[in-house]
Parts: C-alpha cells; sequence; structure tokens
C-alpha cells in the first residue's frame, strides 16, 4: 500500500505555519516549503505565478492584510496519486474564516467574519510542494460582503457544510481499495459526460446521473449559481439552464485527479470550453467561445457519489466575454465624482 504520511504532513505542517503567519511572514513561510521554480494556479485575477514571492504578495499578504485572524476550517482533507501525471497530491477543502477589516478586490469591508470558500491542491515531490491549485469562491465571498455582482442565481448559496458523516479528514491513510471504487465512480461519470458534450445535445436525460449519482445527490455550486438536492431540482437548478445556455461543450482534460477512501477529487486548466447563447447565469449570450476552470470533489456512499462540492473561476470566464466584476464592482461601489 502507498503511502502518503509524509506528503500529508508536509502539507499540514505548512497549513499551520501560514496560520500563524503575519503578512510580512508569509513569505518566509512560501520560502521554506515551497521548491525553486514552484508553480501557482488561481482564480481571475490571479491565475498563473512562479516562485513563493509572486505567490505571497500577489495573494496572501493582500487577503491577510484584509481579513485578520484567518482560521483554516477544513472539511476534507486526502491524498492520492495524480492518474493524469503519477505524482503525489495532496488536497484541502473548506472555507478560511476570518474578520473583513479592510477592503480587498474593491469589496468593502465589513468589520464581520467571513468565509472564503476555497478547495487546494498541493503537488509534493522531495519534501517540498511544487505545484499548488488554489480555487476560492470570489463571488461567494462579494455575497457575503453584500455585493452581489449577477442577477439572482438558480440555486441557493450559503456557507455550505463538509460530508453528512463529518469524516472528510484523512489524516490517516485510507484503504486503497476505497480510492480504487470512487475514482472509477467518478471517471465513470466524467466518461458519460464527455460523450454528451460530442454528441451535441443540449439536455441530459435524468437516468445518465443515475447511473452514477443518488437520487438525493447534494451539489453545492459557486456562488452566483449555488446549491441544490436531489438530482430533478440539481438539474432544474443548474445542469440544464448550463447546457441549455452553452453550445460547443468540450471536456479538455484535467491537470489533477486522484481519490481517497470515499472522496475524489479533480481541477482542469482549462476543464471546459464553451460558447454562451443566452440564459446561464441570467445573463445574454454573445456568441464568445471561453474556458472554464473547475474543480470537483465528491463523496461516495456505497456504489453512487453523494455529495459533491464545485469551484467554478466564474468570474476569469465572464472576463473573456468582456466583463470583469471585479473593475464593475470597484468603479460602482467608489466612484469618481
Amino acid at each position: 500500500m502507498t503511502s502518503y504520511q509524509e506528503e500529508k504532513l508536509l502539507v499540514r505542517r505548512y497549513f499551520e505555519a501560514l496560520e500563524r503567519a503575519t503578512p510580512r511572514q508569509v513569505n518566509d513561510v512560501l520560502e521554506e516549503f515551497t521548491a525553486d521554480g514552484y508553480s501557482w494556479r488561481g482564480v481571475y485575477p490571479f491565475r498563473e505565478l512562479k516562485g513563493a514571492v509572486a505567490v505571497a504578495e500577489t495573494f496572501w499578504i493582500p487577503f491577510l492584510t484584509s481579513v485578520k485572524k484567518v482560521q483554516r476550517r477544513q472539511d476534507i482533507f486526502m491524498a492520492g496519486t495524480n492518474e493524469v501525471s503519477g505524482e503525489k497530491w495532496v488536497m484541502s477543502m473548506g472555507h478560511l474564516m476570518g474578520l473583513f477589516d479592510e477592503d480587498w478586490m474593491g469589496i468593502r469591508r465589513t468589520g464581520k467574519m467571513i468565509n472564503l470558500r476555497y478547495a487546494e491542491f498541493h503537488c509534493v515531490e522531495d519534501g517540498k510542494i511544487t505545484q499548488t491549485g488554489l480555487f476560492v469562491d470570489l463571488i461567494g465571498f462579494m455575497l457575503q460582503a453584500g455585493v452581489n455582482p449577477l442577477p439572482p442565481s438558480t440555486g441557493s448559496y450559503f456557507v455550505y457544510p463538509g460530508p453528512r458523516n463529518h469524516d472528510g479528514l484523512l489524516f490517516e491513510d485510507a484503504p486503497e481499495t476505497e480510492g480504487i471504487k470512487t475514482l472509477n465512480l467518478v471517471n465513470q461519470m466524467v466518461n458519460d459526460l464527455s460523450e454528451l458534450n460530442k454528441s451535441g445535445k443540449m439536455g441530459c436525460p435524468p437516468e445518465l446521473l443515475e447511473q452514477t449519482w443518488e437520487e438525493d445527490m447534494i451539489w453545492y455550486g459557486p456562488g452566483g449559481i449555488g446549491a441544490s438536492y436531489t438530482i430533478s431540482r440539481y438539474q432544474m437548478q443548474h445542469q440544464l439552464p448550463f447546457r441549455e445556455g452553452l453550445k460547443d461543450k468540450k471536456f479538455n482534460g484535467h491537470v489533477c485527479r486522484f481519490a481517497e477512501g470515499a472522496f475524489a477529487c479533480f481541477f482542469g486548466w482549462p476543464n471546459l470550453s464553451n460558447t454562451p447563447i443566452g440564459g446561464f447565469l441570467g445573463l445574454p449570450g454573445g456568441e464568445v467561445k471561453a474556458d472554464m476552470q473547475v474543480v470537483d470533489v465528491y463523496y461516495r456512499r456505497g456504489d453512487k457519489l453523494t455529495e459533491n462540492w464545485v469551484l467554478i473561476d466564474i468570474p476569469y470566464w465572464l472576463k473573456q466575454q468582456g466583463l470583469d466584476i471585479f473593475e464593475r464592482t470597484q468603479a460602482v461601489m467608489n466612484p469618481i465624482l
């Protein structure tokens, strides 16, 4: 059985050091735990960064300066071998909770508690973090701060819980056989949906999802879309608006995909390409092809998937079509008169 204890311990030590660090100390923490040539991927407007200094100055220092006393509230922690390229990766999912005391990204401070929803992937090689994918739900953050950059969502957005059985923190390695079951099920689902995209069909028969999903699946979508409960409501509140409002849907593959125990996760760069024709997110079409960076984290119960946490870099998808929600928010909230 492959062990992931060294990799898990390294990432846990990194998280602890980062949580203790002041903004001035963040660069030292990153320098300690990351390798030379460190590669970082994040949501818009951060995108791709190289090296500890760039990551500290672009994301962590501004965030920790604006949101004070940050706690990492993990719901899922897992590790595995990336089936795409063979390295060992560690994934953490949950919320970064703190006090929103200084403006950030053009969003006005509230002086109140706030949660930044995240999923963070780390590739660990030779005792160092060599790659990171940090996906945060910036629209969800904006909604908590009282700013809604989009029309009303089809689902319900709130501060999402972790897995129903509260068993997502896999600090000890889970049996490999359980992870294989989970990953096989996720891959079956990915293949089913990829074939549907290739067919050009805009809808999706519910029985296709029923092959891999429980009827009472809970789908926790990003801010701007929201969460849905049961296959039928998921289709009504997200899948059909997505499928019917976008054409030329193409699956581009994943950077990282692995499973441990009853959990599986993946992200792509980009996962999907599509062209909006009107309706998705309550917005008009425009016919501008755009890429989507997506994170999925799954929880299996028995032989079906029962919960799914999803992050989509919607701000980047909109930016490619000419709408920068952060520039617009800043202009609206801080007008030059």
